[in-house]
């Protein structure tokens, strides 16, 4: 039996490998969606059943359990004779959503760790490309109704053949890609987070051991477990039921229905999306994978002190998602199924346990992503381009205090790029960038502030598109608290303002010079009666200029 202090110190050395891999991704990768904003995520996987080993601290906590069905499926696949077997120096490149992933723009690396003439580990990776082909600049296509207008579409195999790379598989991927020179530095980024994540792993067995390395892995996945089952017997007995909304799906104008009922049942904490909406026409879709693991995520934000394991998951069911749009398959659209319908579900999960355990859970977070494309040609250095923009958004109130503003998205640490750099690599101009004020929904404890900014098109013309979501409603409120503001898009050509017809969703937006888009982000929602909250701290957010005196008077009384 693992003594205590080697058990910590072996998850510790396991945990700084994952982060390691993080780092040298961030840092190498030439995407400023990687690079600037941390787009992406890093992990260990069994060689069994590619079962969560760890994963980077700072990994977007949606991939927790996406990269675990994805290396799943790849070592079926092998298996299977589907997927050709590896050798050591194999890299596989997947990017396919259909076989646990979520949308094509998340391009997954998985490298077999071999000891001894044998697998003993994966190491896999996610990075957000800024373009994967298709219909528009970025991939997010908000009316796109086929795969296949979402672009490339990548099986598992192997871009990395004994350690050099297969030309001609990259000459089919940067053929069918915008900006393909840029994105050679993101693959060389990605497959070097997976070779020092290697010579950091056979440090950690060298060190210890092998044997006493995989006693621990399974010590941790068996304390998760127990750690998740503790956590549920908490839970009050009964039946908590919520909804959430999608704001449409980009091509029929009505909302999406996310159902949910939660019930413990013994140690198993079972979550049921029956009466959810039908699969939709639009790519709002989402695949299974990304719906357990939007479910994951939620319990990691109620219970953030389970150690990231394969066991943690194992408590939690979820049924019901079969024959609705939460349980995608080809050719089903679904760029918007990581970004945006991943944080629907939180929502909902947030919804049915804050009236379970109304000390732990919060009111909504603004839940979207703030997915914004922008791919043109800037004539000033001749050269095409492809801007991703992602946002912030404000979070929930909760028992103890007001929600955090401009706080990053439910699934994810990906924060916003900074201004700074994205005007010095694109002909853009931000002529404002500042809190959503007055944008966090009214209770006890209000919610955080969303983001408000606006982008002016310096030079050439370029198109727009953008899938992100609560433009219809706003984030829900808990316990008598107020919805948080909704998102909010303004486009102005020629001088002239409009509003996109699904409110949230528009591509191929055609802008010329001068030409310019607002974004208001949403405001978290409030928590317990306005009414109760304490009049100093009303007194504080008109102060600040949150709220005019006005609004403050007709929110809180």
């Amino acid at each position: 039996m693992l003594d205590p202090v080697t058990l910590a110190v072996i998850q510790a050395g396991l945990q700084q490998v994952c982060d390691e891999m993080d780092l040298t991704f961030s840092r190498a990768a030439f995407s400023p969606v990687i690079a600037e904003a941390n787009d992406r995520s890093d992990g260990i996987y069994a060689a069994e059943d590619g079962a969560l080993i760890a994963q980077g601290a700072q990994g977007l906590p949606v991939f927790v359990g996406v990269m675990q069905f994805s290396t799943r499926t790849l070592i079926a696949r092998i298996a299977n004779g589907e997927t050709a077997a590896p050798v050591p120096g194999d890299i596989y490149i997947v990017n396919d959503p259909y076989l646990g992933g979520t949308h094509l723009m998340d391009v997954r690396f998985a490298m077999p760790f071999w000891r001894d003439g044998r697998i003993f580990c994966w190491l896999s990776n996610t990075g957000h490309w800024p373009d994967t082909g298709g219909a528009v600049p970025g991939g997010f296509s908000a009316s796109a109704i086929s795969a296949e207008q979402e672009g490339l579409r990548l099986p598992p195999v192997k871009l990395f053949k004994r350690g050099v790379m297969d030309r001609e598989i990259w000459d089919i991927i940067r053929s069918n890609i915008r900006v393909s020179e840029q994105r050679i530095g993101d693959v060389k980024a990605q497959a070097s987070a997976l070779l020092i994540g290697a010579e950091r792993l056979a440090a950690l067995l060298d060190r210890y051991g092998d044997a006493t390395v995989v006693a621990a892995v399974a010590t941790l996945r068996r304390r998760a477990a127990d750690q998740m089952r503790a956590m549920i017997a908490l839970i009050p007995a009964g039946r908590f039921t919520a909804r959430a909304f999608v704001d449409s799906d980009g091509v029929v104008n009505q909302p999406l229905t996310i159902a949910l009922t939660v019930e413990r049942k013994g140690e198993v904490l079972h979550f049921d999306f029956t009466g959810s909406s039908l699969p939709c026409m639009g790519p709002m879709n989402s695949v299974r994978a990304t719906t357990l693991s939007s479910v994951y995520l939620a319990m990691r934000h109620i219970f953030p002190d389970i150690p990231i394991s394969a066991g943690a998951f194992e408590p939690l069911e979820v049924t019901g998602i079969e024959g609705t749009f939460l349980d995608a398959h080809y050719p089903r659209p679904v760029s918007g199924c990581a970004a945006e319908v991943s944080q629907r579900i939180a929502e909902a999960v947030f919804a049915a346990m804050v009236q379970a355990l109304p000390d732990r859970v919060t009111a909504a977070p603004a839940g979207t992503s703030g997915n914004f494309g922008l791919g043109g040609h800037d004539p000033e250095n001749g050269r095409d381009y492809v801007m991703y923009q992602i946002s912030g958004g404000g979070y929930g109130g909760n028992a103890g205090h007001d929600g955090l503003s401009n706080g990053c998205s439910t699934i994810g640490i990906s924060k916003a790029p900074p201004v700074e750099i994205m005007e010095q690599n694109y002909p853009v101009l931000y002529r404002h960038y500042a809190l959503h004020e007055g944008s966090g929904g009214a209770g006890q404890q209000r919610g955080g502030f969303g983001l408000d900014y606006e982008i002016e098109l310096l030079r050439g013309t370029a198109r727009a598109s953008f899938v992100m979501d609560h433009g219809r409603t706003g984030p829900l409120g808990a316990l008598g608290g107020q919805e948080g503001a909704v998102n909010r898009v303004e486009i102005t050509r020629a001088g002239q303002v409009s509003v996109p017809e699904h409110l949230s969703k528009a591509q191929d937006i055609l802008l010329n010079p001068g030409d310019s888009v607002r974004v208001r982000t949403p405001g978290g929602g409030g928590y317990g009666e306005p009414k109760l909250r304490d009049p100093a701290l009303v007194a504080e957010d008109v102060r600040l200029g949150r709220y005019t005196s006005a609004q403050a008077k007709a929110l809180f009384g």
